[in-house]
């Protein structure tokens, strides 16, 4: 990947909706050059997908939390039963005292107590500590030119 990727693509994040002809003069690139750019880096699997970021608090999900799962034994094959509970944003297998840490959004605290009741019925779980954001200061992509 050279500095003409990494251009476009801090361009596609900041507007995924863009047309190839604005991102080719932004890198200096004609229209086509940017369109094959830009489709070598979805082929490559460089850019997974196109998405539209909608703020959590407009559909209601005003509650924003993350839950360390604790198991009593390897949580690596339970992928698919955390994406089975709707509310639950990420999954990520962690080193340390817990297995998992989920990021978790709902719109009430009763509905979050109802994730972890669900979360506890995944085979192996054994306990969960959450910790509900107060406040988000920022949330952001990883950025292509670190």
């Amino acid at each position: 990947m050279d500095d003409t990727d990494r251009a476009l693509l801090t361009l596609l994040q900041d507007d995924a909706g863009q047309a190839y002809a604005a991102l080719g003069k932004a890198v200096g690139l004609s229209t086509a050059a940017a369109h094959e750019r830009v489709r070598k880096l979805r082929e490559r699997g460089v850019v997974r997908r196109t998405t539209v970021e909608v703020d959590p608090r407009s559909l209601g999900l005003g509650v924003l939390a993350f839950v360390m799962v604790e198991s009593s034994a390897w949580m690596g094959d339970s992928a698919e039963a955390f994406a089975a509970i709707p509310e639950i944003e990420e999954a990520h297998i962690i080193a340390g005292s817990a297995s998992v840490l989920v990021k978790v959004r709902t719109a009430t605290t009763e509905q979050l107590q109802d994730v972890l009741r669900r979360l506890y019925a995944i085979d192996g779980v054994s306990g969960t500590q959450a910790t509900v954001a107060l406040e988000t200061f920022f949330e952001r992509p990883p950025s292509p030119t670190s």
